[in-house]
């Protein structure tokens, strides 16, 4: 299977979702999750971006679906690979590592 670096997308915010109030922040899921991804798949390179759904940036595709996850009050942090989103509010590792396997990562 040939390998594809993936970029992992999180959308969250500064102030906890209301219904995340003894979760981490999304900085530091952001943080957790990157640190867990590179321990889990050593020497694969992947790209991890964080994307304040407050103060998106001007790329369009992140915008927009930062203003949904506001409009739909979906849970954040959101984990998006690929344009597909592998966690909400508290992102499952063995779903993120999953999505990952099938664009070539192998898990130490």
């Amino acid at each position: 299977m040939e390998f594809t670096e993936v970029e992992i997308v999180l959308y969250g915010a500064e102030q906890l979702c209301p219904s995340c109030v003894n979760l981490p922040s999304s900085k530091e899921t952001f943080e957790w999750l990157e640190a867990a991804i590179a321990r889990k798949f050593p020497d694969q390179p992947f790209k991890m971006t964080y994307v304040d759904i407050f103060l998106p940036p001007e790329e369009t595709e992140k915008s927009e679906f930062a203003k949904r996850v506001i409009d739909e009050d979906m849970f954040y942090p959101v984990v998006v690979i690929k344009d597909k989103v592998v966690g909400e509010g508290n992102p499952r590792l063995k779903t993120i590592y999953s999505e990952l396997e099938k664009y070539g990562y192998t898990g130490a």
